[in-house]
C-alpha cells in the first residue's frame, strides 16, 4: 500500500465531540482517489461508483497527521478497484478502513469509458 497524502488535523476539522469530522475524513479520501484513479487510468475524469464497508477504527485528535494509502485490487475495462487505509503518521494505528472503492474512468458526456489499462503507472 502506498501513502502518498498527509493531512494535519486543525480546530476547524473538529467535529463537536473535539475530535476528527468523519465528513472531513471521507472529503480527503475521495479526493485522494480522485487524483489517484485520474494517474492510474490517465483520464481526467474519473467517478465513484461503490464504497463498501468503511470502518472507523478510532478517533482521530486535534494535531494528528494522518496519511492516505490506496492499493489497486483489481483492473476492469472501465474500472478500477482499490481499498484504503487511513492511518496516524506517527503511530502508524489505524484510523480508517474502506475495503472496496470502485472508481470508472468517463468519457467527455460522462459515460464510462474503457481506459486500456491493466497494471500501475508510477
Amino acid at each position: 500500500m502506498t501513502f502518498d497524502t498527509r493531512h494535519w488535523v486543525k480546530p476547524q476539522d473538529l467535529n463537536p465531540n473535539g475530535t476528527l469530522f468523519g465528513g472531513r475524513i471521507l472529503e480527503w479520501i475521495d479526493e485522494e482517489i480522485g487524483m489517484y484513479t485520474s494517474i492510474q487510468l490517465e483520464t481526467p475524469r474519473t467517478a465513484v461508483k461503490h464504497m463498501g464497508a468503511i470502518d472507523f477504527v478510532r478517533p482521530v485528535q486535534l494535531g494528528a497527521i494522518i496519511e492516505i494509502g490506496l492499493e489497486v485490487q483489481q483492473f476492469g475495462s472501465t474500472s478500477i478497484t482499490l481499498s484504503c487505509l487511513v492511518r496516524d503518521r506517527r503511530t502508524h494505528k489505524t484510523i480508517i478502513t474502506i475495503d472496496t472503492i470502485v472508481m470508472v474512468a468517463l468519457d467527455t458526456k460522462g459515460k464510462p469509458t474503457i481506459h486500456g489499462k491493466k497494471m500501475l503507472n508510477s
